[in-house]
């Protein structure tokens, strides 16, 4: 797993914010009492749950310690209880009373054979709950395509290669046939979100600096010299220029989005 950022991934902290957003207006949950965000990193998406549902126990669990610092830093009232943990290895035990409803935001992809992890998630939650997660869909986008083929006229394209060999999002019928059982309600759906960035063009560009808050971390971590990693930038920052041309508008960033919700639906026995 590559380092994180706060700053550096805070920088379109609202479109990054927008899909969760959206996720979580599609759960039915009314007054949950116990509520976990997993992969929760620098706290804004989770502070979200906080003010929908005022009278439940927060819980944000992230694997970076530099994430749950900055989430824990502008949580200035204590709301939320923030948790260092590995989405990989969490147990919904650990909370100690039963948990009403789970989400993630564009974190699950990062964990190798996370589809095996969904069916026992909607199993350990209480009657009624609900798990809800979106993940990008977006790794055959030109800004992950430009990654790799950059890479490959690098003389460091070992290095590279083996930092872009990482887990990645499945496709929405994956969803929908993991999570699907006799007491479960599922609803999968994708959207693409067409994020204008930098619209007043003070930015050089863009869409370099978006991926380096996330995909681009790892190259950028394995590329130790700093001649290496300069060189390797400016092809990427130039093949990104030419793929995300800046218009009138600003630069428009297209990103695909998948969304899945489970409802826990109690039997009328």
């Amino acid at each position: 797993m590559p380092t994180w950022d706060p700053g550096q991934y805070a920088r379109f902290g609202d479109e990054r914010a927008r899909p969760f957003i959206d996720l979580v207006n599609r759960i039915g949950a009314s007054a949950p009492q116990v509520v976990v965000d997993l992969g929760c990193g620098n706290g804004p998406a989770t502070m979200v749950l906080a003010e929908r549902w005022p009278g439940a126990r927060i819980i944000g669990v992230d694997n970076s310690e530099a994430m749950i610092e900055a989430a824990t830093a502008q949580d200035v009232d204590g709301r939320v209880e923030w948790v260092l943990g590995d989405l990989a290895t969490w147990d919904p035990v650990s909370v100690g009373s039963p948990v009403d409803v789970i989400t993630s935001n564009a974190a699950l992809q990062w964990v190798d054979g996370h589809r095996d992890l969904l069916r026992p998630l909607v199993d350990a939650l209480a009657d009624d709950g609900w798990l809800a997660f979106q993940v990008p869909g977006n790794f055959g986008a030109a800004s992950h395509r430009l990654m790799r083929s950059v890479g490959e006229e690098h003389p460091r394209w070992d290095v590279i290669e083996e930092a872009l060999r990482r887990p990645a999002s499945d496709e929405p019928e994956d969803y929908l046939a993991a999570l699907a059982g006799p007491d479960t309600s599922v609803d999968v759906w994708e959207s693409t979100y067409l994020h204008v960035l930098d619209p007043v063009g003070a930015q050089e560009n863009p869409v370099l600096e978006w991926v380096r808050g996330t995909g681009l971390r790892p190259v950028l971590e394995a590329l130790t010299d700093e001649g290496e990693r300069t060189a390797y930038l400016e092809a990427y920052a130039a093949e990104l220029t030419a793929a995300y041309p800046r218009t009138p508008l600003g630069v428009v960033l297209p990103f695909r989005r998948i969304f899945a919700v489970a409802h826990k639906v109690v039997s009328a026995d």
